[in-house]
């Protein structure tokens, strides 16, 4: 599954899931581009990790819902490194768990453009150089929760619904440039984020405390997700394009 030579965004790479996908795509050889909206540190960490260990890295700043922020981003990367050649749209922020009637506009506007806009500004920035490259892969990292698509969870729900549509769409329109473009839908993984849903549905306070009821006996881990991403860009990967795999140990029951 080697990715030598190839240049890779990932968005919100510094932290949890993200930070995971860049671990690995740098350990099969790809250049990481570690996007990150606030938290600097976080991300240098990761592109240290990274470097330590012989791979190569860098870190970008850009809030993904921001299209001018983006642009400067891909401009910057581009100029550093080359054509990105595998994008994974990743950054995402949880809603507050609102029912419609009580959820804030702003939160809406915030959360809906995270996950559906910011993958729509960056397609259509790395994609006029993706095409001249012998291949390109587009990830969209969605959730389990557009299967489910449960109440008090709207701005959640119909972001990553938008990203999903997103995807299918662009694996139609991409596929005769060479461009796979598909979905990543984790359950419930062991980060910051999982931690404060998990506290937040049922009051956990150790999200390792429900491991012996989880599939194969241990909650998700940044790492299970980072391998089918590093599956699905890789030359592995020949025939899959425009598909949604679950990466949820075969169903996990939050209620």
């Amino acid at each position: 599954m080697s990715l030598a030579g190839r240049v890779a965004l990932v968005t919100g790479g510094g932290r949890g899931v993200g930070k995971g996908i860049a671990l690995s795509l740098a350990e099969a050889g790809a250049t990481v581009a570690v996007n990150y909206r606030r938290d600097e540190e976080a991300a240098a960490a990761t592109v240290a990790e990274i470097i330590a260990d012989g791979g190569k890295a860098q870190a970008y700043a850009a809030s993904v819902d921001d299209y001018e922020q983006n642009a400067e981003m891909v401009a910057a990367i581009e100029a550093d490194h080359g054509p990105i050649g595998i994008l994974v749209n990743n950054a995402g922020i949880a809603s507050r768990g609102q029912s419609v009637v009580d959820t804030d506009p702003a939160e809406m506007r915030r959360v809906v453009a995270t996950h559906a806009f910011g993958p729509h500004y960056l397609a259509s920035l790395v994609l006029p150089r993706m095409r001249e490259l012998e291949r390109g892969d587009i990830i969209m990292i969605s959730s389990v929760a557009t299967r489910s698509l449960s109440g008090n969870g709207a701005p959640y729900n119909m972001g990553k619904t938008a990203m999903e549509a997103l995807a299918y769409t662009l694996a139609k329109e991409e596929r005769e440039h060479g461009v796979r473009v598909n979905i990543v839908a984790p359950g419930l993984v062991d980060t910051d984020m999982g931690q404060r849903l998990i506290h937040a549905v049922q009051g956990v306070e150790d999200i390792r405390t429900l491991d012996q009821s989880m599939p194969f006996g241990r909650v998700c881990q940044p790492e299970d997700v980072a391998n089918v991403v590093r599956f699905l860009v890789s030359n592995e990967n020949s025939y899959l394009t425009g598909e949604r795999l679950y990466c949820d140990g075969g169903g996990q029951n939050l209620r």
